[in-house]
């Protein structure tokens, strides 16, 4: 670039580098034509310093910006005032002489009767994070230098339309700092235009080309205003036409400007490109990803048989691939779905977690996935995952029985081959048979909670010892011993042999009394399920502040976590106070998405159990818990009686309940401790994070991380090494920070393949009523009531009878449960936690929902289905 400070650039001029000074649009232009053998149309780019001298040197702007930056989304009326005023003032500014004369150079070197397409180019757009699609104007087909200086004029003025401001709001731009170049290129007039996607936007495949065609402009397409036809290619060979009839088209206008035109009859219904320029526009596609790194959006033009490229952008929708070391094809299961918790983790509460797990875990837009592609390829291993999984969740079920039905994606291996390689289990399928556990002593769930007990509070007392170095390794050494105890498998054939009793009781009362889901009743009120006893347990919390109405009336005003330290000088004080330190001394280690160790505990948090507390006193008498025990405990016991007395009158009714009890009891002494594995992981993750966060204070005082929080952006091996050097990469923590604002935002999939693809299942289910919502049957009963959809437990206002709506429900959210009386979530299985804690409650609950919270409305009148796994909105 000859003169790096000029207000007008030459494409060839222009970097990826640059996006400061050419936006985004200019940017990718810029490297689009210094590709070799692509052909862009000519042009240049008024830069963005040329934009900030005209806001710079106008006053009334910055004003107009200060009152702007104060808004809100919702302050509509305000926006569209303002922003009004700033694009007439900045329509009405003359382009300065200088910059005037270089676009005229320009002008004068392409031809200054030529038509010019002349786009906005903001420095937030086309990125890799956030495309701001169409929030800037484009006007084509402008000729002469008045009219493109009038239409530069009025792209800078385009920064500032309605929809613009509300975009940088809602993804927290500043609009101080986005700032405006202006690309004029040479327009070309072609035969077909369209859009090229360098994976497939609707599975998100990397490896098949979408191709979007028609006649004319492109910007008819882009517009929504004509159909297309699409291509889909992969590897050379198109797999994939649809074509659309075609009745209208953009053409340019002689004197400037479009309009549409109709297509002849005989032209509608014909394919817009042929097969080879198809294949041709693949290479081409696969050339320009080569070389900008990422996926591409790219809007190309056909005239005379060349294909020219007139934009290109990043693909931003698309969810990570987990990185693979080899080029295998590879299937990754969703970690979050199984936990309970899809929220983005940040990288040290995803690598703790990956210490903990018993297999490969894979990273990927700050989630967690397990690679099945070699539990995939053997007979063994395939039964276990369609059957067992996918009775706990449909959606995964039939999406692995697409991949499977796709043989030369997954080769399977000969029935007598063992696969061990890395992410396979080697001790081989989880018990299925019962005869496992049947004959054991209930004393063996004690014996386990007592073992898990003793060995957190060694844990506690050996960690205080620890500090630098000496506690990293300790912890990689701790964990690695529970890898290797033998009461892992113990814990794990308890739970499985629960999960089968239950699955046999439901199969056959089914078959012998038809009858549905009978263990959902079966379940109530069993022993030793801790995640229940959370839930039950704040009743007496607010048993002990309901008679005292000066500390109810304090806590609905607390705003700060001090509030404990205030309680005391209240009438009822010291109780409320002691109820709620001894509640927090056994589940303080709790919250929201608990298995990222970076989450915010309750014990760190108090207040996040206000709202509940508050709920319980509102919606509960005196002595609830002990009520709700006793009702679930009468509600199974009559369950059984009954489901004996009817089995009693059948054919070999003797042996047939001699059976049926031993599972009953099987369940309701086993079931309960599904729950408690998870309990301990959350204990211990706590006693990890206290320690480690004593080393982010060393660091802070140091002066190698800012804040302690910081160290939340360290994989533990990377928090290890600044330990040992006391040195760390300025950057490390702010890319990071900048990352995980971005994985929020993302919705990650259930199954994604090494491809990029997303394969998605669905329900196959039939008679069912009109715009029934479907899901997933895991607690039975029919209920209807006020659907309240809340994505965050603290902002929780239950009422009595209320049917809770979310995207999922950890351990944590157990509180809210004993307030509602049905659950509906877009996540889970039949044995995750909300299912398990909705069964021993009782509470009729339908998951796995597609977008419930989206499909429901907070307030709507609602029937849950839970038998038969459906939600009406009444």
């Amino acid at each position: 670039m000859k003169n790096r400070s000029a207000f007008v650039l030459g494409f060839q001029d222009m970097t990826k580098t640059m996006l400061a000074l050419v936006g985004g649009k200019g940017a990718n232009l810029g490297e689009l034509a210094r590709i070799e053998g692509i052909h862009v149309p000519d042009g240049f780019c008024i830069s963005t310093e040329a934009f900030k001298r005209i806001i710079g040197e106008t006053s009334s702007i910055n004003e107009l910006l200060d009152k702007l930056s104060l808004l809100k989304v919702e302050d509509r009326d305000k926006i569209v005032e303002l922003s009004a005023e700033i694009r007439r003032i900045i329509e009405a500014i003359p382009i300065p002489e200088d910059i005037n004369e270089e676009i005229s150079g320009f002008l004068s070197r392409f031809g200054e009767k030529n038509a010019y397409a002349v786009r906005s180019s903001a420095t937030a757009e086309d990125l890799p994070t956030a495309s701001f699609a169409g929030q800037q104007d484009t006007y084509l087909n402008i000729i002469g230098k008045e009219a493109i200086l009038e239409h530069i004029s009025q792209c800078w003025a385009s920064l500032f339309t309605e929809r613009a401001v509300t975009y940088r709001l809602q993804n927290g731009f500043d609009h101080r700092k986005v700032h405006l170049a202006v690309v004029v290129q040479k327009m070309v007039f072609p035969e077909v235009a369209g859009i090229l996607f360098t994976a497939d936007p609707v599975t998100s495949n990397r490896k098949v080309v979408s191709i979007d065609a028609s006649f004319g402009l492109g910007e008819a397409l882009v517009s929504g205003l004509v159909n297309a036809d699409n291509y889909k290619v992969r590897n050379g060979k198109i797999i994939e036409k649809k074509v659309s009839t075609k009745k209208l088209a953009i053409y340019a206008v002689k004197d400037g400007g479009t309009n549409q035109q109709g297509i002849e009859l005989e032209q509608q219904n014909k394919q817009a490109l042929t097969d080879e320029q198809i294949l041709q526009l693949e290479c081409i596609g696969r050339k320009i990803e080569a070389h900008l790194g990422c996926p591409q959006d790219i809007e190309w033009c056909l005239i005379d048989a060349t294909f020219y490229m007139v934009q290109s952008r990043p693909i931003t929708t698309l969810f990570p691939i987990p990185e693979a070391k080899d080029s295998a094809n590879h299937v990754y299961i969703s970690v979050g779905h199984q936990q309970m918790m899809t929220d983005a983790m940040k990288p040290l509460g995803i690598s703790i977690w990956q210490l903990t797990a018993g297999r490969p875990m894979f990273t990927a837009g700050g989630r967690l996935f397990v690679d099945v592609a070699p539990d995939l390829a053997t007979p063994a291993g395939r039964n276990i995952l369609v059957n067992v999984l996918g009775k706990s969740d449909p959606l995964i079920q039939d999406a692995l029985s697409t991949i499977l039905a796709r043989e030369d994606f997954i080769k399977a291996l000969p029935a007598n081959k063992k696969d061990l390689s890395p992410g396979t289990s080697s001790q081989g399928p989880p018990p299925t048979v019962f005869q496992t556990l049947h004959d054991y002593d209930p004393q063996i769930v004690s014996d386990l909670i007592n073992n898990s007990q003793a060995a957190i509070t060694e844990l506690k007392q050996a960690i205080q010892t620890k500090s630098g170095l000496d506690l990293f390794e300790f912890i990689l050494e701790y964990n690695q011993k529970l890898k290797k105890d033998k009461s892992n498998s113990q814990s794990l054939a308890v739970i499985m042999t629960a999960m089968n009793a239950s699955a046999w009781l439901n199969e056959k009362m089914a078959d012998w009394l038809g009858e549905k889901n009978v263990a959902d009743t079966l379940s109530q009120s069993v022993l030793n399920n801790i995640t229940s006893e959370m839930g039950l347990e704040l009743l007496d919390v607010a048993d002990v502040i309901r008679p005292h109405p000066e500390v109810t009336h304090y806590l609905q005003q607390v705003k700060e976590d001090s509030f404990l330290d205030e309680l005391i000088k209240l009438e009822g004080g010291k109780e409320a106070r002691q109820a709620i330190y001894a509640y927090l001394d056994k589940y303080g280690m709790r919250c929201a998405g608990e298995i990222d160790i970076t989450k915010t505990r309750w014990s760190e948090k108090p207040s996040t159990l206000i709202p509940l507390i508050l709920g319980n006193i509102k919606n509960f008498e005196p002595g609830a818990r002990r009520r709700k025990v006793e009702q679930g405990l009468q509600q199974a016991l009559e369950k059984e009686q009954e489901i004996v007395s009817r089995l009693k009158q059948l054919p070999d009714g003797e042996q047939k309940v001699e059976e049926t009890k031993r599972m009953i009891g099987l369940v309701r002494n086993f079931i309960g401790y599904r729950e408690y594995p998870k309990y301990e992981i959350v204990n211990r993750y706590f006693v990890y994070k206290q320690a480690l966060l004593k080393e982010a204070e060393q660091l802070v005082q140091a002066g190698i991380i800012q804040d302690k929080e910081d160290s939340y952006y360290l994989t533990f091996e990377e928090f290890q090494e600044a330990v040992r050097t006391k040195e760390l990469d300025d950057q490390i923590i702010s890319k990071r920070k900048d990352a995980y604002k971005i994985y929020e935002k993302l919705s990650p999939p259930r199954i994604i393949t090494s491809d990029g693809e997303i394969i998605t299942g669905a329900y196959k289910r039939e008679n069912l009523p009109p715009a029934a919502i479907v899901g997933l049957a895991v607690s039975s009963g029919v209920i209807e009531g006020r659907a309240r959809v809340i994505l965050n437990m603290e902002e929780a206002n239950l009422e009595a009878g209320d049917i809770l709506v979310t995207a999922f429900t950890d351990p944590s959210w157990t509180p809210l449960f004993v307030s509602i009386k049905g659950l509906v979530t877009e996540v889970g299985g039949l044995m995750t936690h909300g299912a398990v804690i909705a069964r021993e409650y009782g509470l009729p609950a339908v998951v796995s929902v597609e977008k419930a919270t989206k499909l429901i409305k907070d307030g709507q009148q609602i029937r849950v289905h839970g038998t038969d796994g459906y939600v009406e909105i009444l």
